[in-house]
């Protein structure tokens, strides 16, 4: 689903994100796996994480965007977090706000 979204974003603009492969828990609460007859609990279950950062004015476009390319209907689809960025500044050039985007 990683393509679909990313494809998604950048048909709304979006000029970058972040991937981060993490691992961690919800709802699912790890899985029992057997290894070579031993039977072992997996806590953490492998996840993505993306970071996009945008202005205001994308906000609802953007959320619509992941909403519709990640739902797939089932436990696990994951969820998003909105969160004001004080400042952003481009180190190469030094631009911010708006422009460090």
């Amino acid at each position: 689903m990683l393509d679909e979204m990313r494809d998604a974003l950048s048909r709304l603009g979006v000029a970058g994100m972040t991937v981060t492969e993490v691992k961690g828990f919800g709802r699912q609460k790890g899985h029992t796996e057997t290894y070579r007859g031993t039977e072992y609990t997996v806590d953490f279950v492998p996840k993505i994480k993306l970071d996009i950062v945008m202005g205001d004015d994308q906000t609802d476009a953007v959320i619509e965007g992941i909403e519709s390319s990640a739902r797939a209907g089932a436990i696990g689809d994951g969820k998003i977090f909105v969160s004001d960025i004080e400042q952003a500044i481009r180190i190469r050039t030094s631009e911010v706000g708006a422009d460090a985007i």
